[in-house]
């Protein structure tokens, strides 16, 4: 199987421009499949993707981060979408236990150097992981709408970070459409959600939201970062490769 060019993915980027999330994903696993990966944090939107996979193709293979600061509700939720679709999402490790990292730094990183935490036990495991699997393309549950930086992201682009094609099926969904295809295929989510965490990652870094605040203002919150490290949009003349 053929890496995409440049011109290919700017052709799909606008071919797909309005397609659905799922033609998006029939065209990713036409192409890529069975080197095409998907990485999720039990997210609303993932959740809304598994449940697109497991009708369009189930064998795509589905990582997530396990940093060891995920909530119980996440890892339980994992066991949820297991047995509701047969989907078994793989956890990928860091090389270290949190006891181990919080010993060797003298106490919890995430406090005092948050992206140096993000980058060890998110962006390293899923460096390794990729060197492993070696996809072609990889699969993101990003919204257009969450913030500025995904706002510049393309429905399928080049991902310059992790060398990769990334497909963002859900990049033109609102929160609305999102809650709504969860209700309508009563689709299994994170108990989190509601209780005013809309956005959910590690528990040290993520608090609910109080009403009228942004659906991020609970990630790292008091802090200027927004984003793990994973999803960060290069941009070259204007344009989101």
């Amino acid at each position: 199987m053929r890496p995409a060019s440049l011109d290919e993915i700017r052709a799909a980027n606008e071919r797909f421009q309005l397609a659905s999330p799922q033609e998006i994903l029939q065209w990713g696993v036409e192409r890529f499949f069975p080197r095409l990966l998907m990485a999720t944090a039990f997210g609303a939107e993932g959740c809304c993707i598994i449940h697109m996979l497991s009708e369009i193709q189930p064998a795509t293979k589905i990582i997530n981060l396990e940093t060891g600061y995920q909530f119980p509700e996440t890892l339980e939720l994992r066991e949820r979408i297991k047995a509701r679709y047969g989907i078994e999402v793989e956890y990928i490790y860091p090389e270290t236990t949190v006891a181990e990292y919080e010993a060797e730094h003298g106490g919890p990183l995430h406090v005092l150097r948050p992206d140096q935490c993000c980058y060890d036990r998110k962006v390293l495991p899923l460096r390794r992981a990729l060197q492993r699997l070696a996809p072609l393309a990889w699969i993101s549950a990003i919204r257009k709408d969450q913030t500025a930086e995904r706002q510049k992201a393309d429905v399928v682009q080049w991902d310059q970070k992790f060398q990769l094609v990334k497909l963002n099926p859900l990049l033109n969904w609102t929160k609305k459409d999102v809650w709504a295809f969860i209700h309508r295929y009563n689709i299994p989510y994170n108990p989190l959600h509601d209780q005013n965490y809309p956005s959910i990652g590690c528990w040290p870094c993520t608090r609910p939201v109080a009403p009228g605040e942004d659906d991020r203002a609970g990630r790292w919150a008091g802090k200027v970062k927004k984003e793990c490290g994973l999803h960060v949009v290069e941009v070259k003349d204007g344009e989101g490769i």
